[in-house]
């Protein structure tokens, strides 16, 4: 198969098998895979104990029904999940994605993600993941709180501080996150802050949760930048997706000297040649809860809205894919590569496909994939934890500094492995086989677990 390292060809092809129509977590684990042909040359002992075989299936996966009743009175039904991928490193840890799209094919690719993201941070957390098919997009806040409440009413029973620790995703902010966790204390009788994290910060949350992807990605990419002796200074930027994880990596390349010109939505992208305005931008999604076209009315024609075609044709020294997996095609890809585009970093989950990951290689381009360039949220997450466990509260400037020494390691972590493995510069191979060493380590001195 190629691409793949002969001793495992047959551990896709199980995978494949025995997780018909899963596309996105048939693209996950294969990627990985593509990595670990020279670790398991050096390695033998992870061929020998079938460690890659475990860790491409989950430890556990729950499906559930979710009944809940809308505003009009009719009992709508959703289908929840969770999949607890591997908890070698620690307890599970992972988001909860509110979305249409969601099926298990998406949580297991995410969870499978998770794992090496996780394993880069270097703190004590394993990999898992979950949501359902609800959609909280047009909802009363009221029906988000019953269908959330139902969720929990489930998901309660399998997760706990040293069990799983879920977190928010797309379509799950501190709002459902209120809900749930209000849920889950109203059940269990007990105010386990550590069991959700990305909660309000008047009620265990942690400073910067918010803005921790979005920071995370940015810090990466000046780590990027600084170990080929450059800077954000001037550089033109293309983020797409104009939520959370794009907000503020907005906010933050503005901050380090870069300047935005163009944001997205599934309805098309904004072109703001002086930059976007980010007070502009986190009152028409965030407080408006509006379309991305509401944008340039806001601004009162500085900026133009370009409906239905790709955010990519915006030319760019830095692209931030942040929407959604799979959003960069390989026509997309060539026209970055046509635009002189020289460094592409991952906001989101896998938001490249296998055949633009590819023509990044090829044409030079520096790539950061997602389970390094957007552990920042799960890093954050994780310093959430540990405030909750110490009952403390950190400052915003003290856990930045956290995150943003994190991001430091995850990159140097990522450059010295692919420098040990023959692939200097390549923070693909870096992450997958950084993050995998870890994890796999930890599974061996377990035992057959």
């Amino acid at each position: 198969m190629s691409g793949l390292h002969p001793s495992l060809c047959d551990i896709y092809e199980e995978v494949a098998r025995r997780n018909a129509g899963e596309k996105e977590f048939h693209q996950a684990v294969f990627e990985v895979l593509t990595s670990l042909g020279p670790v398991v040359d050096k390695h033998p002992e992870f061929a020998d104990n079938a460690v890659i075989r475990r860790l491409c299936e989950p430890e556990r996966q729950i499906i559930f029904r979710v009944p809940w009743l809308d505003d009009s009175g009719t009992v709508q039904i959703n289908r929840g999940f969770r999949v607890e991928f591997n908890s070698a490193l620690g307890p599970f840890k992972g988001g909860l994605r509110f979305h249409p799209s969601v099926y298990l094919g998406i949580v297991k690719f995410l969870g499978f993600e998770q794992i090496f993201k996780n394993s880069l941070t270097g703190l004590p957390i394993g990999g898992g993941k979950g949501g359902s098919d609800f959609d909280p997009k047009g909802r009363s806040d009221a029906e988000v709180m019953r269908f959330c409440q139902s969720f929990m009413t489930e998901l309660y029973r399998h997760i706990g501080e040293y069990t799983d620790v879920p977190a928010g995703d797309i379509g799950v902010g501190t709002r459902e996150i209120g809900y749930l966790f209000g849920q889950y204390k109203r059940i269990t009788n007990r105010y386990e802050s550590g069991v959700l994290t990305g909660k309000g910060l008047t009620w265990g949350g942690s400073q910067v949760r918010t803005e921790a992807t979005g920071y995370g990605t940015v810090f990466f990419v000046d780590e990027i930048l600084r170990a080929a002796r450059d800077s954000f200074d001037g550089k033109r930027v293309v983020v797409s997706g104009s939520g959370n994880v794009a907000i503020y990596a907005i906010e933050k390349v503005h901050a380090l000297g870069g300047i935005v010109v163009a944001c997205s939505d599934s309805s098309g992208y904004v072109l703001d040649e002086k930059g976007i305005d980010i007070d502009v931008l986190k009152d028409v999604k965030e407080v408006q809860r509006g379309r991305i076209s509401d944008y340039v009315e806001a601004r009162a024609g500085a900026a133009q809205f370009v409906e239905g075609r790709s955010i990519w044709e915006v030319p760019c020294d830095i692209a931030l894919p942040s929407a959604t997996q799979n959003e960069v095609s390989g026509a997309d890809a060539e026209l970055l590569i046509k635009s002189g585009c020289r460094i592409v970093a991952e906001g989101a989950n896998m938001p490249c496909t296998p055949e633009a990951v590819k023509l990044f290689a090829e044409a030079g381009v520096t790539f950061a994939p997602g389970k390094a360039a957007n552990a920042g949220g799960v890093a954050t997450s994780a310093l959430e934890m540990q405030q909750n466990a110490s009952r403390d509260s950190w400052t915003f400037e003290d856990t930045e500094q956290r995150l943003a020494e994190i991001m430091g390691r995850i990159h140097d972590s990522c450059l010295t492995i692919a420098d040990e493995y023959g692939q200097p510069g390549n923070y693909m191979a870096g992450a997958n086989i950084a993050g995998f060493i870890r994890v796999a380590d930890a599974m061996l001195a377990l035992g057959l677990v």
